[in-house]
């Protein structure tokens, strides 16, 4: 097929800067209350018009995602595809670079990358309510991804407020070469619920995030390193960096991230983690609006 004809869709890691439980519906799905950012670091997915609905994996970590007809992004193009009566395939090639199984929305983020991107494809409108349902029946962070900026995510990752006030948060994520499963640090949860957190507005900063944040914290970091220990081992590497300003873990694990004043103090402590945790995946990154 024509280069041309190639289309092209970023797939951004997510990172919850905090994740409170705040709930349990009925029918056994946690409420959550996070405020979600979006990092400069991500796959990629690229999309060619095709008779037929194919996926092929490429990147570091592509070796390491199931079969492709059982990925997330072949779902998601089949529910896509039934759900509008279109009778098109398409060819997608994922470059996996981010850790699989990580707390990140990888998953989810290339889910939400081939809905944008087929929609594209096959001439859609991305923002309806429907496409929104859609995304949300494939996971519950499959619908943040979807908007892919900053955002307050609540309930079972349905309802969403803007935050037009975070400034760009130059950060460090580490893996370290372990996958966490959702569900189990989910039933390994323990304690009381946590309310709501009122994020507010009128963040002037990287200095006022970092305060505001001070009074919020992952749920999940528990529970996790109780399940993966080495969780508790990479928040240490962290918080030993110079310049480390926070250190948390992001989702359920077991990616953590650290934010730095300036993206000088975040690349000279990702190649510290490089040379003392040649095992762990790094990457300096900024997180933006």
């Amino acid at each position: 097929m024509a280069a041309e004809h190639t289309l092209s869709e970023f797939a951004p890691a997510k990172v919850n800067l905090f994740l409170h439980v705040t709930g349990r519906r009925d029918d056994g799905y946690h409420l959550l209350d996070s405020l979600v950012v979006f990092a400069d670091a991500g796959d990629q997915l690229s999309i060619t018009p095709s008779k037929n609905l194919t996926l092929e994996h490429a990147g570091p970590f592509g070796d390491a995602l199931p079969d492709p007809a059982d990925n997330l992004i072949m779902r998601a193009a089949r529910t896509l595809r039934d759900a509008h009566g279109v009778s098109a395939g398409a060819h997608m090639t994922l470059t996996k670079i981010l850790p699989v199984a990580s707390g990140i929305g990888g998953g989810s983020a290339d889910a939400a990358a081939a809905i944008r991107g087929l929609c594209r494809l096959w001439d859609m409108n991305a923002d309806t309510s429907a496409v929104a349902d859609l995304a949300l029946s494939l996971g519950a962070d499959v619908p943040v991804c979807l908007r892919g900026k900053s955002t307050i995510m609540r309930g079972i990752g349905e309802n969403f407020s803007d935050v037009d006030d975070v400034p760009p948060l130059h950060a460090v994520l580490v893996n370290p070469g372990v996958g966490v499963s959702t569900p189990t640090v989910f039933k390994a949860r323990t304690g009381n619920f946590t309310p709501p957190f009122d994020w507010g507005t009128g963040v002037s900063g990287t200095a006022a995030l970092i305060e505001r944040l001070q009074n919020t914290r992952n749920d999940l970091e528990t529970p996790a390193i109780s399940l993966t220990p080495v969780i508790a081992d990479v928040l240490a590497a962290l918080n030993d960096l110079d310049g480390i300003r926070l250190a948390r873990m992001s989702g359920s694990g077991a990616t953590c991230f650290a934010l730095f004043d300036d993206a000088e103090a975040a690349q000279a402590g990702a190649a510290q983690l490089k040379r003392d945790h040649r095992t762990w995946w790094t990457a300096a990154t900024i997180f933006a609006p």
